[in-house]
């Protein structure tokens, strides 16, 4: 994948996320607010709780930053899987979110 593919790919994941946050707060009730400045995208949760989303174009990684630690996804076959061999970004946002509310959230990319 080239440069500008992977950007495109980049931006349609953060603004996936940044809508569903806006969806969370509209729709469930959880006070989230999406923050995004180029390539990073900030979740802050009312517990206080950041999660910094951005996009490594030299590296072709999304990172992601959050309490639990920082993390690195690549795509391969179609899915941003971690290079660490953690669930991929869609799971471990979920995860990552869910914890931060504190309530089950799901995040599709």
């Amino acid at each position: 994948m080239n440069e500008s593919e992977f950007l495109a790919w980049a931006d349609r994941i953060l603004a996936a996320v940044a809508k569903q946050a806006d969806q969370w707060y509209d729709e469930l009730d959880v006070d989230v607010e999406a923050e995004r400045n180029g390539g990073v995208l900030t979740l802050v949760f009312d517990s206080g709780v950041r999660v910094v989303v951005n996009s490594q174009a030299p590296m072709q990684e999304m990172w992601v930053a959050a309490p639990s630690g920082g993390f690195h996804y690549r795509l391969v076959d179609g899915v941003w899987r971690d290079t660490r061999g953690g669930p991929d970004l869609a799971e471990a946002l979920s995860q990552i979110c869910s914890a931060a509310a504190g309530r089950e959230l799901r995040v599709t990319l």
